[in-house]
């Protein structure tokens, strides 16, 4: 991985999960000492599910809310979709407390509007936000294919969430989704980018090396004055 200060790598999966959860339990500690519960933006997918297994067994002296960075437009009971996977993770939790961005029933035009709401609803800034990377530079639901990317990852845009279209679609999950806008995922006070595979470091290393303005997650690198980025690799 190419020199950064704040890029680790790791040996396999498992000391990069252990790594990214021992941040993630410390961004929820101590957001609870200083407001009374921490507030958080989760990525979908099974690498960080036992990251959250991990948060739901831990033991906090306060609240835990959190919400998807994005979500596929399908019914909740759907295998494809990310709130039902955080689900299973979180268990039953005590501390934890999930906002769905979609709609049950996964309508798009009715759960782009409940994702707008509440984040009109809870407009601080997160404690953390957890991303992952596609080998195509994709980071939440901002592909860049995607016809309204640009509206995604606009400055002082003032939007909060998107309604979406992957382009191309990928075949093993053509849906619609919602997708966090960069905008307010960089209203945090720590991202953590996970990013595994040689395909996928190779992508990394390009874009710290020599930025490529088309790829979302060169716009989170590059972002003017971000919040701490701390990026995790491994095989």
């Amino acid at each position: 991985m190419s020199p950064n200060e704040h890029a680790r790598s790791y040996a396999d999966a498992a000391r990069l999960l252990e790594a990214v959860g021992d941040a993630l339990e410390q961004a929820c500690r101590s957001a609870i000492r200083a407001r009374g519960a921490a507030w958080l933006a989760l990525a979908g997918g099974r690498t960080p599910l036992p990251v959250y297994a991990r948060l739901a067994r831990t033991a906090f002296d306060g609240r835990i809310d959190a919400l998807p960075t994005d979500e596929r437009c399908v019914p909740h009971d759907h295998p494809a979709c990310n709130l039902r996977q955080l689900r299973t993770a979180f268990g039953d939790s005590p501390a934890m407390r999930l906002h769905p961005i979609t709609r049950a029933d996964g309508d798009v035009a009715a759960s782009l509007a409940l994702a707008q709401a509440t984040l009109a609803e809870r407009p601080g800034d997160f404690d953390a936000v957890l991303l992952g990377m596609g080998a195509d530079g994709h980071i939440a639901s901002l592909f860049p294919g995607a016809a309204n990317l640009a509206q995604g990852m606009a400055p002082g845009s003032g939007i909060d969430a998107l309604a979406t279209v992957p382009d191309p679609l990928p075949p093993e999950a053509p849906f619609a989704r919602i997708s966090l806008t960069l905008p307010r995922l960089l209203r945090a006070r720590e991202i953590h980018l996970v990013v595994t595979g040689e395909e996928k470091r190779a992508v990394l290393q390009r874009v710290l090396r020599e930025p490529q303005g088309g790829l979302p997650v060169c716009g989170l690198l590059q972002a003017p004055s971000p919040p701490p980025i701390r990026i995790h690799w491994s095989p």
